[in-house]
């Protein structure tokens, strides 16, 4: 599915809600366009069908995507339920590594965010990268960004937001790949990256995902009061956002706040999403501490 050039893109506000976060919005807007371009039509339900993936309404995309659905859409069922049949997932990745061992269509971007989106929910952040190098496609190069600053290597992202940069400076995701290097580098750029989240809200509208970013900004500067005020917004928007949770559990520990508070949202992410790395990860050291207090009782 190549980009149009040339072209006004019709999709231009269902992508911006996308990449902003803002899924249903996203949705809504689709449903109001009538396309006649065929290309369109296909990235039309492409974005829809991400949204419904965002949202977590797995059913949609798995019932609706079928063996006669375009061959851009089948990856999309691949992911919806990757992410919701957590038994199959193993074998959803033995065969996505079938997949990316012979020839890959490079020029099916969707096939290649789904593939690095899985990897990269294994923590498997290299092949993600070996997938998304692959195509100059401006979603997968943000892709790559992230995945290159969870693998903590800064001096490679700054590299891929410049590479960003060169192919579309005003793009949404150029801005956001801008705001996430700045917050990855902390210091003064977290000042930047916090007016860029700002500057993309007041464009739009304030999103959890945008609201999340100026709070992690606020809380590198000491901000406490600021960043619980962003997520607390967030948390209206979104109750059950992960990335909400876990700042605010974050955010109550920083600024002393009472051992009920952090729990209750701890209880929260553990509730809502108990496979979520944060929750697993506190789970494995609750239990690991359970057992060595064990070895220590006294006896009467």
């Amino acid at each position: 599915m190549p980009e149009q050039q040339g072209e006004t893109d019709e999709l231009f506000d269902v992508k911006t809600q996308f990449y902003i976060g803002n899924y249903q919005s996203a949705i809504n807007e689709a449903q109001k366009l009538k396309l006649n371009n065929t290309l369109q039509k296909l990235e039309h339900d492409v974005f829809v069908y991400r949204s419904y993936i965002a949202l977590k309404k797995y059913g949609v995309v798995i019932n609706e995507i079928h063996g006669a659905s375009p061959q851009e859409l089948q990856p999309l069922k691949q992911l919806a339920e990757y992410l919701s049949q957590p038994n199959k997932r193993e074998s959803i990745v033995l065969k996505l590594d079938q997949q990316i061992s012979g020839n890959i269509d490079v020029n099916n971007h969707v096939f290649l965010l789904v593939a690095a989106t899985i990897y990269y929910n294994e923590s498997n952040y290299e092949t993600a990268l070996k997938v998304l190098h692959q195509s100059a496609h401006l979603e997968c190069r943000a892709l790559m960004l992230q995945a290159q600053l969870k693998m903590d290597r800064v001096d490679l992202a700054k590299k891929e937001l410049k590479s960003m940069q060169e192919i579309d400076d005003d793009a949404i995701l150029t801005q956001l790949a801008s705001a996430w290097v700045n917050l990855s580098m902390g210091g003064e750029k977290l000042q930047e990256a916090y007016y860029t989240f700002q500057e993309l809200a007041d464009k739009n509208t304030p999103t959890a995902l945008l609201l999340n970013g100026q709070a992690a900004c606020c809380i590198g500067q000491s901000k406490y009061e600021e960043a619980e005020s962003a997520l607390q917004d967030a948390l209206e928007k979104d109750s059950n956002n992960t990335d909400t949770l876990v700042n605010l559990i974050v955010l109550s520990q920083l600024s002393g706040k009472t051992p009920e508070v952090c729990n209750r949202y701890l209880s929260q992410l553990i509730d809502t999403a108990p496979e979520h790395p944060f929750a697993v990860e506190f789970q494995a050291k609750e239990k690991y501490f359970d057992s060595l207090a064990k070895q220590y009782v006294v006896t009467a």
